[in-house]
């Protein structure tokens, strides 16, 4: 039987949103983000970051940048003993239509198959509308955190998040009593 898994937003939830982020030396984790990833891992709950990054499609970075950049995060994280199962990001533009790009599930569905994850199982934490859609059409259960963009885009969302957390840390620790309680 296939597990759930957390799916994580990047900017504005892991790290510091400082616009597009395309040098790893810019990339700042924000307080409490190693130790929530750590606490997934202790769980057994697989950790997966989804993250949209039109800058490649805009032409401001290239995906060898953001390569770049996710090395260094998961390189952050070991340092105070946390890991990221995966790493899945759309480089498109939003008037592409790609079907990777959040609000769209596809970043998802690649995951769970290449992890044997039940999206219906899992939890998607982010900062924006879109981590709320796309975590609705999965059939996931949504987690908005007020970092990041999370407190303006609270009040644009007409479809409400299973929770609403000030930060990853209070996300992971409603994720973890949630699946307690079942």
């Amino acid at each position: 039987m296939a597990q759930g898994a957390v799916f994580l937003d990047r900017d504005g939830t892991i790290n510091e949103d400082t616009g597009y982020v395309s040098d790893p030396e810019d990339l700042v984790l924000l307080a409490g983000a190693p130790e929530a990833i750590k606490r997934l891992n202790q769980e057994g709950i697989k950790v997966i970051v989804v993250s949209n990054q039109s800058g490649v499609g805009r032409g401001y970075f290239t995906e060898s940048d953001v390569r770049a950049v996710n090395e260094r995060l998961e390189k952050l994280l070991l340092l105070d003993g946390a890991r990221l199962d995966g790493i899945y990001y759309c480089p498109h533009r939003p008037d592409e239509g790609c079907p990777c790009r959040k609000p769209e599930v596809g970043l998802i569905e690649r995951a769970a198959v290449e992890h044997g994850i039940d999206p219906e199982r899992s939890f998607v934490v982010g900062d924006k509308t879109d981590d709320v859609y796309m975590a609705k059409r999965a059939g996931a259960k949504a987690v908005l955190v007020l970092t990041g963009k999370g407190a303006e885009e609270k009040e644009k969302l007409d479809k409400d998040p299973d929770f609403v957390a000030r930060d990853i840390l209070d996300a992971v620790t409603w994720i973890l009593r949630d699946k307690e309680a079942k």
